[in-house]
């Protein structure tokens, strides 16, 4: 992996592909089909893809695993802004995964790194392990299975790289669990009156439609108030508070 003049690390096609966990063929076939924006050439017309790649690489993968055909994806990735931020194509990520009702496998270690988009270290799965994102499949003949729900499993991965403890990825979590379970509760009761006099047809319907555009209004408020606490906490640090980019 190189960088670039500004400091962001770039990929080449072959690291890109490993990252993501798909074929480089498959990465060249994206990009003729306009789903890829075109790498930046670096030197001897090296091609050098960004987060932002690896970010909709991801998005087209959750799409596929919502059982979106090929066309069905360009037309959703078609209507989005050619210009979106990794953490923009994530948001969008987090929403399509919402769609769908939450899901467990058990896979092989072999499928486990291929999910991941590395190989995983032993020392790494065990993190995992302790963030409660994956954990060993008792149940499988050989003994060498994981158990993972698919929707936090690349939020895991991408959390080895963060210095935090397992101890505080947890605490996070049971803190976000416990005032989205809140949010979701009053939504759920100022959506129940809106429609009380309705057809329970009418009622799911609505709920269908309601779903994804609810998650992600929740996910943009927290995303901004998260960047206004962070901003308040970096102000209130004075000249040795920590440098954070926006």
């Amino acid at each position: 992996m190189t960088t670039t003049d500004a400091g962001e690390p770039t990929l080449t096609i072959d690291e890109l592909a490993a990252r993501a966990g798909v074929t480089v063929r498959t990465v060249r076939f994206y990009g003729t089909k306009g789903l890829l924006p075109p790498p930046v050439i670096g030197a001897r017309r090296v091609g050098h893809y960004g987060r932002e790649h690896l970010a909709r690489l991801a998005l087209i993968e959750e799409l596929q695993h919502r059982g979106m055909t090929l066309a069905a994806i360009e037309r959703y990735l078609g209507q989005l802004p050619p210009d979106l931020s990794e953490h923009d194509l994530a948001l969008h990520r987090a929403v399509v995964a919402s769609w769908a009702p939450q899901t467990v496998e058990s896979v092989t270690r072999a499928e486990l790194d291929r999910r991941a988009g590395r190989a995983l270290t032993g020392e790494e799965v065990d993190r995992l392990a302790a963030m409660d994102v994956v954990a060993r499949d008792a149940d499988a003949p050989d003994g060498d299975a994981y158990r993972v729900d698919g929707g936090l499993l690349r939020l895991g991965v991408e959390l080895l790289d963060v210095p935090f403890s397992p101890e505080t990825v947890l605490a996070a979590r049971t803190a976000l669990l416990e005032h989205s379970r809140a949010a979701a509760r009053d939504l759920s009761r100022l959506l129940r009156d809106a429609v009380a006099e309705r057809g329970a047809r009418d009622v799911r319907s609505l709920s269908a439609h309601m779903h994804p555009l609810v998650v992600q209004a929740l996910l943009t408020t927290f995303q901004r108030s998260l960047r206004e606490e962070i901003r308040e906490w970096i102000d209130g640090g004075g000249e040795d508070g920590p440098a954070v980019a926006d």
